[in-house]
């Protein structure tokens, strides 16, 4: 599906695409887990490069109304992988500073992503957006068959190159529609999903530099570090709750940095606990998660709650540096 922008018209907060009146809402079925099944050795304990494409030119227009005289609000980016079966869930905020966010969603698709839909709302804390993201599907067999069909028709005749181009305009829409396509999948990497949040918090301190000193992040992307730095040992706490007959509820809460999502679902997996579904909110200097965990198909006992809110409490506060360095 074609990527579509965010409409202007604003609305009380809502949710992405409500359900019709009348009509019972679906329950989420099995989801598949954020990481990989257990005894996977394919994530390291260090954080990936991830690489964060930037917005295509400086000179788009994405932000909306600021002042460098205000108040700078709390930068906040939730990915939620909760309230949707099909789709990631992102909501972005910035009060009301936010714009439509065009280049944002070109540096997602960039991603290998698409935006299926999206959502304005107001509220008394400002502006939301919410993208509705699923995986795009690139057909790699028809796209080298269309280029080196491009290749060979340019070869016989120099001013092909123009009946090309023509036929490009005419036809480039449903050619797109052909070599690239959604899948219709939610995200399901928790590289992939570091990579959004990395990409849409890079997009929004080089449209909003204000932002860079209410984020962690800004040390590492804007122009100017935080004023504050949050000490760990006070910002951490982990607290796990029994969430159903097959399932537990896993709250983190800490200083935020990069590569800590594919981190905390790093740490889980090495305890061969699954992680189904969850949450991921970026709050300012703040990290939070919310994750829905099981083991072996059932919910955490109390002797493993103590495992694992031990291994991610170890993780989180222990200095960073070198493992070898003692």
């Amino acid at each position: 599906m074609a990527e579509m922008a965010v409409t202007a018209a604003l609305r009380p907060c809502s949710g992405v695409s409500p359900a019709p009146s009348g009509t019972s809402r679906r329950r989420p079925a099995a989801w598949r887990a954020l990481a990989p099944p257990p005894l996977h050795a394919g994530l390291r304990m260090s954080s990936p490069a991830v690489r964060v494409p930037r917005a295509a030119s400086s000179a788009a227009v994405e932000d909306g109304s600021s002042s460098s005289t205000d108040t700078v609000p709390t930068p906040k980016v939730i990915i939620d992988q909760d309230s949707d079966p099909d789709a990631t869930i992102v909501e972005i905020t910035l009060g009301d500073r936010l714009g439509d966010l065009l280049d944002t969603m070109n540096a997602l698709k960039n991603l290998g992503l698409n935006v299926v839909k999206a959502s304005v709302c107001l509220d008394s804390t400002g502006k939301h957006i919410k993208l509705a993201i699923t995986k795009l599907y690139i057909n790699l067999d028809m796209r080298n068959i269309y280029h080196k069909s491009v290749i060979s028709y340019l070869q016989q005749n120099v001013t092909s190159f123009f009946i090309v181009l023509f036929c490009t305009y005419q036809f480039l829409p449903r050619v797109t529609g052909i070599l690239y396509r959604s899948t219709g999948r939610k995200i399901g990497e928790p590289e992939l999903l570091e990579a959004v949040r990395l990409t849409i918090i890079n997009n929004m301190i080089q449209y909003h530099p204000e932002a860079s000193s209410q984020l962690a992040l800004g040390a590492t992307f804007g122009p100017e570090p935080p004023t504050e730095l949050v000490d760990v040992d006070i910002a951490t706490h982990i607290d796990i709750y029994d969430d159903g007959p097959d399932r537990s509820l896993l709250v983190v809460e800490t200083a935020d940095r990069p590569g800590l999502l594919v981190d905390l679902v790093k740490i889980i997996d090495d305890i061969n606990i699954t992680v189904q579904s969850g949450e991921f909110d970026t709050e300012g200097l703040l990290a939070k998660a919310k994750f829905h965990v099981s083991y072996r198909g059932k919910p955490l006992i109390k002797a493993l709650q103590q495992v694992l809110a031990n291994s991610l409490r170890y993780f989180l506060r222990r200095p960073t540096t070198e493992e070898a360095s003692y």
